[in-house]
């Protein structure tokens, strides 16, 4: 399977960079290049990428509002924000607005290639860093606060919660004792039960009802 892939960020050297590191990848192929959001959802619908690396301070329109778009007009597409800034405003802007996963600029190469294929399968992807920050600034609740009531069960309680530390399938499967495809019906189960398209929602629907 070949991982296409477009890469959206204002800095053409930087764009040229990228795709000479990634066309030397075997199964990653770049499709398209955006120097801002606008462009970034225009070569998305013309190259049709599995995954989106998208920059998110670009003129004329910004990768959040462009990942926001992407999710509206072109669900099917998965998009990694790809950045220079860890802000907390920004990796939780941009997880809301759908991308499935938050690196920054100075990532290795090798991390890169493990996240594009990781999104192009539907999983999350996060540095421990931004992680952290996840962790730290999604909405806190009260210690006073009545529980909040929810619809998992205690295994998927413990599955979600290894999904919001960016575990894959793999990790989940060892850490649970379970086979890799009851994971994936698990995970399944519980996107449906919280009412969200992703794992990264996933764990912040998660963490706004308390479960985590």
């Amino acid at each position: 399977m070949t991982i296409r892939v477009v890469l959206a960020d204002d800095q053409a050297l930087f764009r040229e960079a990228l795709t000479t590191l990634l066309e030397v990848q075997p199964g990653i192929r770049v499709v398209g290049e955006a120097a801002n959001g606008e462009e970034a959802v225009r070569a998305s619908a013309a190259a049709r990428p599995d995954v989106v690396l998208m920059d998110l301070r670009m003129p004329v329109l910004d990768g959040i509002a462009a990942t926001a778009r992407l999710r509206t007009e072109q669900p099917d597409v998965r998009v990694i924000a790809l950045t220079t800034f860890d802000d907390d405003e920004d990796v939780l802007a941009a997880l809301r607005a759908g991308a499935v996963g938050y690196l920054l600029k100075d990532v290795s190469a090798a991390r890169l290639v493990e996240a594009l294929v990781a999104a192009a399968r539907g999983e999350t992807v996060l540095q421990p860093s931004v992680v952290a920050q996840v962790v730290a600034r999604v909405v806190r609740i009260p210690a006073d606060a009545e529980p909040s009531t929810h619809p998992l069960s205690e295994r998927e309680v413990a599955l979600v919660r290894l999904l919001a530390d960016g575990r894959s399938n793999r990790e989940i499967a060892g850490a649970l004792y379970l086979a890799e495809g009851t994971v994936k019906n698990l995970v399944s189960s519980v996107l449906s039960k919280l009412e969200v398209r992703d794992r990264t929602q996933a764990a912040l629907r998660a963490r706004d009802l308390g479960i985590l």
